[in-house]
């Protein structure tokens, strides 16, 4: 893997990116001073950059402020693309979602967040809904925790060790310790129930989604009120059509 001092690192390319990706974040349209403070590089050198963007019809701009274009959904589009569940995990997940009457999503893990890849919305919208791209500490959800039991045991060690475990409300696990054992737990039961770890007012239930090999490729949810389910009810009701959607996904791409 190429690194920021390797001869095979494109750092121009890197920063390029990098602005970007900071375009995506905060307000829709910012000014050339707030997008060089937030790539951390000079206001000379983002100009170029976004004169670039500007040319390949990434960014526009009125002089003042610059904005993405929808030119960018082509990036992130053509990583679903490559997913080979993806479609069939939208059809799954609006048939569980209609059955079961929840909020239903499908995630991948980056590093340490979880993305949001598909999120099918109940009638009684919870109040943190995440869309699609939304990215959500994998330390603190029930998705986080199912793909994290996916990963190798080495590579499960690297985690918690230079993760950034932080404490959102007083139920949020943030000992590596206690992490790993909640982990290992999932691996165990093959599911994941975690509640007001990221939120208190909600809960979650999660398994995994495997390919022909077992390997875990993405998790799916239901999101559920706090208070209205605890780990028993919850996995009394959703566990098995959870495991269905899973399979059926599974099976649509093997």
């Amino acid at each position: 893997m190429a690194t920021p001092e390797s001869e095979s690192f494109v750092r121009t390319f890197a920063r390029g990116l990098k602005v970007i990706e900071v375009m995506g974040q905060g307000t829709s349209r910012q000014t050339l001073g707030e997008i060089a403070e937030g790539v951390d590089l000079p206001r000379t050198a983002v100009r170029r950059f976004l004169l670039t963007l500007i040319d390949l019809s990434f960014v526009r701009t009125d002089g003042k402020y610059y904005w993405l274009t929808p030119r960018v959904l082509r990036l992130g589009l053509s990583y679903l693309s490559t997913l080979p569940y993806w479609r069939p995990a939208q059809l799954a997940l609006e048939k569980l979602c209609t059955r079961i009457g929840q909020s239903c999503a499908l995630s991948v893990l980056d590093e340490e967040d979880i993305v949001y890849v598909h999120r099918q919305h109940a009638k009684r919208i919870l109040p943190m809904s995440p869309s699609l791209g939304s990215r959500l500490p994998a330390h603190a959800v029930s998705m986080g925790r199912v793909l994290l039991a996916g990963l190798s045991d080495d590579e499960l060690d690297i985690y918690l060790q230079n993760a950034t475990f932080k404490k959102l409300t007083n139920a949020t696990v943030v000992a590596p310790a206690k992490l790993k054992k909640l982990i290992r737990q999932t691996q165990v039961q093959g599911y994941a129930w975690i509640s007001g770890e990221l939120d208190e007012s909600i809960c979650g239930l999660a398994v995994p989604v495997r390919d022909k090999d077992g390997a875990t490729i993405a998790a799916i949810n239901v999101s559920l009120p706090a208070g209205a389910h605890d780990e028993e009810t919850a996995t009394r009701q959703f566990l098995t059509e959870l495991r269905q959607t899973a399979s059926e996904i599974r099976a649509a791409v093997m």
